[in-house]
């Protein structure tokens, strides 16, 4: 049940509510003085008087914003200048102490749940679930702060790039250590961490002001955003487990990339996609130099492949020539079927059924690793004292692979055929009265996309140096289509945050990995509830969703007239 105070109520007690908020921040705050945990087998060993875990350091960050965010309005926005007057103080206290609550939560979970029960659960982690729940009451009474208006603000083109490099580098930090922790309890703590810092800087409106930097700045994103993920092995001190996981995250990015061009732009729903993967893979291990190959031809990687990618869209022009004229329920059914019969068929080409292509469920192992221009990428090496092991060669690779991809798919986003295919998702019939022609560029989505989901799967028949037809499964396309739909459909950003997260969870969270089908699916339902746009929302879309959003529809057009960024073909990039 939803609590509302009356407005009378919250100005008449704004005072006193603040100083009860700050009360429980500093409460929060001194916690991480003191033990939360008996035993030191649980989280990050939190047992010590005086001696901050790791988590526990992270953790003080969401109070001390919290304590900020109370105690400022005190002293008085106005000396602060009109920076202080664009934030939204109270909302944003208050999502900072939802977010501290979430945190302390979930540490206790874990605590009670690695140990064996909440008595394990020391001085320290009460007082900072008190004064939690303190702050979020007393954050209930305080009047409701106005829309954030740091975008709005004017700010100098050195603080814009300033800010960028010093995101990313936060990013590389947090990707690094996330992936350091091995125990699932230090991960979800973690994650609950960085949701909410993610939540408050939302709320604040620094990532209104960020997209405007961006788009200001865009050569210097895309150029600090690769460098950071170059940069990204070598935090890993050699870890090839750490990396094999990093590695497969681009390729199933690279995947749902290609995806998101048939459910994105096109708005057309696949539900056999894994089978454009499999097709690329499949290719690559029947031309490679495996014992197991069955064709007596091995051409270099470049033309492995350029063929790859060629049966892949061969496969997509086959499967859309005769089926693009249905829709909605019917082409999921389709292309449902058509993701199993690949399956089956790769199955059945054993030398008994069929030719002999694909050993059968046997599959194709002992795929060598790739050779290309005489660098052999199984072979580790040291680079500036870091050991660099063979998945960190394959994860360069994708990053290759990843750019590529991202390249393609913006110039067709903004390209007649971009604009075409957005007209077909918005209005099919409407498209074809103004003279487009839908089922051509609807059967080139299904061709383009599919080549870039067989370049991905060359790449992955290496990497994976064997090829099944079980990895190749219609759960795969569920969680392909999950990253698309969970990240953002039609935007690059939100795809590939999605896709780190349905492929990250599942391998920081093996305890999980029976209910991992409920994870997602709860994932899906909280997401079509709160926010059906995806975590990266296309402005578009937002609308779609939103349509009885009177607020958000004006504050859109407001974007689209005056700090929209748009595209300028002439000089290759964004501007406002």
């Amino acid at each position: 049940m939803r609590v509302v105070i009356p407005d009378e109520t919250k100005v008449r007690f704004r005072y006193p509510a603040r100083a009860v908020g700050i009360a429980g921040a500093v409460a929060m705050i001194v916690s991480i003085l003191l033990p939360w945990s008996y035993g030191s087998d649980a989280l990050d060993d939190m047992t010590f008087y005086g001696a901050p875990s790791p988590l526990q350091l992270f953790f003080v960050i969401l109070p001390v914003l919290a304590l900020l965010l109370l105690a400022v309005p005190l002293v008085g926005k106005q000396r602060l200048g009109r920076w202080a007057k664009a934030l939204a103080w109270n909302t944003s206290a208050k999502t900072a102490s939802l977010a501290a609550l979430g945190v302390v939560v979930v540490a206790l979970a874990a605590i009670a749940i690695e140990l064996g029960g909440l008595i394990n659960v020391e001085p320290g982690g009460w007082v900072a679930l008190v004064g939690a729940v303190l702050a979020v009451a007393a954050t209930l009474f305080l009047p409701d702060s106005p829309e954030p208006t740091l975008d709005r603000l004017k700010s100098p083109r050195w603080l814009q790039i300033t800010v960028i490099a010093v995101l990313m580098a936060v990013l590389l930090f947090t990707a690094a250590y996330a992936l350091s922790l091995d125990d699932a309890g230090d991960f979800l703590v973690f994650a609950a961490f960085a949701v909410g810092i993610v939540l408050v800087l939302r709320q604040v409106g620094a990532f209104a002001w960020l997209g405007l930097a961006a788009a200001n700045n865009n050569r210097v994103l895309v150029l600090s955003a690769f460098v950071v993920a170059f940069a990204f092995p070598f935090t890993q001190n050699g870890s090839d487990a750490n990396m094999s996981i990093a590695s497969q995250v681009l390729i199933f990015a690279a995947t749902a990339l290609g995806l998101n061009i048939v459910v994105g732009l096109v708005g057309l729903l696949d539900l056999g996609y894994i089978a454009f993967l499999g097709a690329g893979a499949f290719t690559a291990a029947v031309l490679s130099e495996s014992a197991f190959a069955t064709i007596d031809f091995h051409p270099p990687f470049i033309v492995t492949v350029l063929i790859a990618g060629t049966v892949a869209s061969l496969l997509g022009l086959l499967i859309g020539a005769p089926t693009l004229r249905v829709s909605g329920d019917y082409l999921a059914i389709v292309t449902l079927a058509f993701g199993e019969i690949f399956r089956i068929t790769m199955n059945n080409l054993d030398g008994s059924d069929g030719p002999n292509l694909t050993n059968g469920s046997s599959g194709i192992p002992g795929i060598p690793d790739l050779n290309l221009f005489g660098f052999d990428f199984g072979d580790p090496h040291v680079i500036l004292g870091v050991d660099i092991g063979r998945f960190a060669n394959y994860y360069w690779l994708m990053l290759v692979v990843i750019a590529m991809i991202i390249v393609v798919f913006m110039n067709l986003n903004y390209s007649r055929i971009g604009r075409g295919w957005v007209a077909i998702r918005e209005d099919e019939l409407a498209a074809e009265a103004m003279g487009v022609n839908t089922f051509a560029l609807k059967l080139l989505a299904f061709a383009g996309g599919a080549f870039l989901a067989g370049v991905a799967g060359a790449v992955k028949a290496h990497h994976d140096v064997s090829v099944t037809p079980e990895q190749y499964v219609f759960l795969e396309s569920a969680f392909l289509l999950a990253a698309v739909v969970l990240g953002g459909m039609g935007t690059v950003t939100g795809v590939l945050i999605g896709a780190t997260i349905l492929k990250l969870l599942p391998e920081k969270l093996r305890f999980f990995s029976d209910y991992r089908l409920l994870l997602f699916g709860l994932l899906m339902v909280f997401m079509m509830r709160f926010r059906p746009e995806g975590i990266i929302a296309d402005e578009r879309r937002q609308l779609e969703f939103h349509a009885e959003d009177e607020e958000l529809a004006t504050d859109v057009e407001e974007d689209l007239i005056t700090h929209h960024a748009h595209f300028n073909p002439e000089r290759k990039g964004f501007e406002l």
